[in-house]
């Protein structure tokens, strides 16, 4: 396949490539900067998002766009100005694409796009699948929502288009490394109360569930992308600690963490218990699918 990648230098950029190129597929991807980058035989640099670049000139005959475009939602206190980073990178990368695909002799068979569990608001007591509809109503669920609808407009031109609902990642970049300092500190505890949900995934089943939308004719519409075993966060803190062989007896307390981040604070105070029910129905296996095993491969 000929697969143009939005966002292929970031964390999940940089292993689907990797996994797309091993499976002999040939790379595209999109970047503001492609002077920065070195083509090689299956990977090609291909300039977008600036008025000199003419992407749909060197994109021809694509077969899908995978579109993991956006500010990193870690990145600082979310200030009024972060806040519209978050919203902006990802509509505009998005309705970047949209046009793109307007823009080819003929479009792709495919668009996978990024999303996130974010959709559906927080919950203690949810259970939430692909067939919850209703996003919740805070920051991050509109961001989300309005991230779905405007991919959803492929659709229009005869695209499947699938989103795929990214849970807290767990790989040797991101929030793991956030999550697991403490602990090497002799820090170690709760967030919060430690009750609320968190629904993570193991990067290597990331990138399978990316190829698996790509591949499988099935996959449209949203797909969460998370384990199915989300874990209360007292939980993944005592896994952490076992991995580690380290304590986990230090708290964090609620107030604290709400005075330094901010509204940031709800990405580790509050989450969702999300079940990813259509992979496992379509036949995706997972290879990480209990918590455990997920962290000594990474932190071991």
């Amino acid at each position: 396949m000929r697969i143009a990648v939005t966002g292929g230098t970031g964390f999940v950029g940089t292993h689907l490539t990797r996994k797309l190129v091993d499976e002999g597929h040939e790379l595209f991807i999109l970047t503001r900067s492609p002077e920065k980058h070195h083509d090689t035989n299956r990977i090609h640099y291909v300039g977008w998002l600036k008025d000199q670049f003419k992407p749909e000139d060197e994109l021809l005959h694509l077969d899908a766009i995978v579109n993991l475009a956006g500010e990193n939602l870690n990145e600082g206190r979310w200030t009024e100005e972060q806040k519209n980073k978050i919203h902006n990178s990802r509509i505009e990368a998005t309705d970047a694409v949209i046009e793109l695909m307007k823009r080819l002799e003929s479009p792709p068979k495919i668009l996978v796009n990024a999303s996130a569990v974010g959709f559906y608001g927080t919950s203690r007591t949810e259970q939430f699948t692909e067939e919850t509809t209703t996003p919740g109503d805070d920051f991050l669920a509109h961001v989300t929502a309005e991230w779905e609808n405007r991919a959803q407009q492929a659709e229009e031109l005869g695209v499947r288009t699938s989103y795929l609902r990214f849970g807290v990642i767990l790989g040797e970049e991101g929030a793991l490394q956030k999550m697991v300092l403490p602990y090497k500190l002799y820090a170690g505890g709760n967030i919060g109360d430690g009750e609320q949900w968190m629904s993570w995934i193991h990067i290597q089943d990331v990138v399978g569930l990316l190829v698996f939308a790509l591949t499988n004719e099935h996959v449209s519409g949203p797909l969460n992308v998370t384990a199915p075993t989300p874990k209360r966060n007292k939980d993944m803190g005592r896994t952490i600690a076992t991995v580690l062989n380290k304590p986990h007896w230090i708290p964090a307390p609620a107030k604290a963490l709400k005075l330094a981040l901010g509204e940031m604070s709800t990405l580790v105070l509050n989450g969702q218990y999300v079940y990813p029910k259509k992979a496992l129905e379509l036949g995706y296996e997972f290879k990480y699918p209990n918590l455990e095993p997920a962290l000594q491969n990474i932190l071991t």
